[in-house]
């Protein structure tokens, strides 16, 4: 069983027991969150699609810990015209643990 959910404006697949990496939540770690944006449920191929989202469904998670992404390199540069810029940077992200599908 999966679920399309949406986290922090992004959608994911989230299945019981995965972890993910979404952007900066609000929360301790080890704190419990519960999202009820969900958009798809499939349950061994019964598709069930919300129109935007399905009613009564949620997804509760487990914050486990807040870090950084790799650093991402911006460079940008205009040939002939001696213009360079590097600019470097960092994204704030949390690692979740998905807990149940309620559905």
């Amino acid at each position: 069983m999966y679920v399309i959910v949406e986290i922090a404006g992004q959608q994911f697949k989230a299945e019981k027991g995965r972890k993910l990496y979404v952007n900066r939540l609000k929360g301790e770690e080890n704190s419990l969150l519960s999202f009820d944006k969900v958009l798809l449920i499939d349950n061994d191929g019964q598709v069930k699609v919300g129109s935007p989202v399905v009613e009564g469904a949620s997804v509760s998670v487990k914050i486990l810990r807040h870090l950084k992404d790799d650093k991402v390199i911006v460079f940008k540069k205009k040939r002939r015209k001696g213009y360079k810029v590097k600019n470097g940077h960092r994204q704030y992200l949390t690692q979740v643990l998905i807990e149940d599908i309620i559905a």
